[in-house]
C-alpha cells in the first residue's frame, strides 16, 4: 500500500513539474500574440498620407479659327484707322469719327494692344514728372485717349481728344480748343502729334500755356530717326523754339520713344514762316 501510494505521489510530482515547464512558453506565446495584435491594431489606426499625384499644368487654350479671324480683322481695322489719322488733318479726323464714333473705340482698343507690348509707357513717365512737381499745376492733355493721365495724378487736367466717351473729356479739334488763353501750366502731347497739321496743335498749346509754362512731348522714336526716314530731332526742336519755346532737355534713353521738354518764353512773338520738318507716319506692320 505504501509503495503504491509512493508511486502515485512520484507520478503526480512529475506531471506537475511538466506542467510548470510548459506554462511559461504558453504564456510567452500568448503574450507575443497579444502584442502583435495590439501593434497591428495601432498601425491600422494611424492614418496613412494620401498618395501623391502630379497635376498637369493646363496649357493655354488655342484660339479657334473664328477667334483668329476676328483678331486679324480687328488688327486690320486698327492699322487702317491709324494710317488715316497720320495722313489727314485734325479737322478731317474729327469729321471721320463724327461719321462713325465706333471707329474711335476700335482704334483705341488696337492702340492699347500695341502699347501692351512696350516695356515702358511714356504716360507713366509724364505722370511721375507731374508728381515730382506741385499738384497745383494745371495740365492740358492733347490727345488724351482714355484720359489715363488725368486719372493718375492729383492735378487739374483738361483731357482733350477727337471723341469723348467720358464726361471729363473735351471733344474737339486739337488745333482749336475751348481753353482760355494763358490758362494752363503744362501742355502734354503723349504720342498724339498725328495729323498732317501737327504744327497747329503746338501753336494751340502755345496759346493756352501761361508764360514759362511747360510743353512735354513724347513721340515714337522712329519718327525722329534721320537714318530711317525720320525727322532730325534738332531741326524739330529748333522749329518748336521758333514758335516761342526754350528747349530744356531731351531724353533718348528709351528704345521705343523720345521725350522732349520745353518751356514757353515769358515774352515772345512766334516767328512767321517756321520751317517745320515732316514727321513720318508711325505705321504698324501686319502680324
Amino acid at each position: 500500500m505504501n509503495q503504491e501510494a509512493g508511486g502515485r505521489n512520484r507520478k503526480r510530482k512529475r506531471r506537475n513539474n511538466h506542467r510548470k515547464t510548459e506554462n511559461p512558453s504558453k504564456k510567452q506565446t500568448a503574450t507575443s500574440t497579444a502584442t502583435a495584435t495590439a501593434t497591428a491594431t495601432a498601425s491600422s489606426a494611424v492614418k496613412q498620407p494620401p498618395p501623391t499625384c502630379t497635376v498637369a499644368k493646363s496649357s493655354p487654350k488655342p484660339l479657334s479659327f473664328l477667334e483668329k479671324m476676328k483678331a486679324k480683322l480687328a488688327g486690320g481695322h486698327f492699322r487702317m484707322i491709324n494710317e488715316k489719322l497720320y495722313t489727314c488733318s485734325g479737322d478731317e479726323a474729327l469729321n471721320y469719327f463724327k461719321e462713325d464714333p465706333s471707329l474711335f473705340n476700335m482704334y483705341h482698343t488696337g492702340y492699347q494692344e500695341q502699347m501692351s507690348r512696350w516695356p515702358e509707357q511714356p504716360v507713366n513717365i509724364i505722370m511721375k514728372w507731374l508728381k515730382d512737381h506741385t499738384s497745383s499745376l494745371v495740365v492740358a492733355d492733347f490727345g488724351c485717349g482714355d484720359a489715363r493721365l488725368a486719372k493718375g495724378v492729383k492735378n487739374k487736367v483738361f483731357s482733350i481728344d477727337l471723341v469723348s466717351k467720358d464726361p471729363s473729356v473735351i471733344a474737339c479739334d486739337m488745333s482749336n480748343t475751348p481753353l482760355e488763353t494763358s490758362s494752363v501750366d503744362v501742355a502734354v502731347f503723349c504720342l498724339s502729334l498725328m495729323g498732317t497739321n501737327f504744327p497747329n496743335y503746338l501753336q494751340e498749346a502755345h496759346r493756352v500755356l501761361k508764360p514759362s509754362g511747360w510743353l512735354l512731348i513724347a513721340e515714337v522714336k522712329s519718327r525722329f530717326d534721320p537714318n530711317n526716314g525720320g525727322a532730325d530731332p534738332d531741326t524739330f526742336c529748333e522749329a518748336v523754339c521758333e514758335l516761342g519755346f526754350t528747349s530744356v532737355s531731351k531724353d533718348f534713353s528709351n528704345k521705343m520713344f523720345i521725350l522732349l521738354y520745353f518751356k514757353k518764353k515769358p515774352k515772345n512773338k512766334a516767328s512767321k514762316g517756321i520751317n517745320w520738318p515732316e514727321l513720318k507716319p508711325c505705321l504698324y506692320k501686319r502680324r
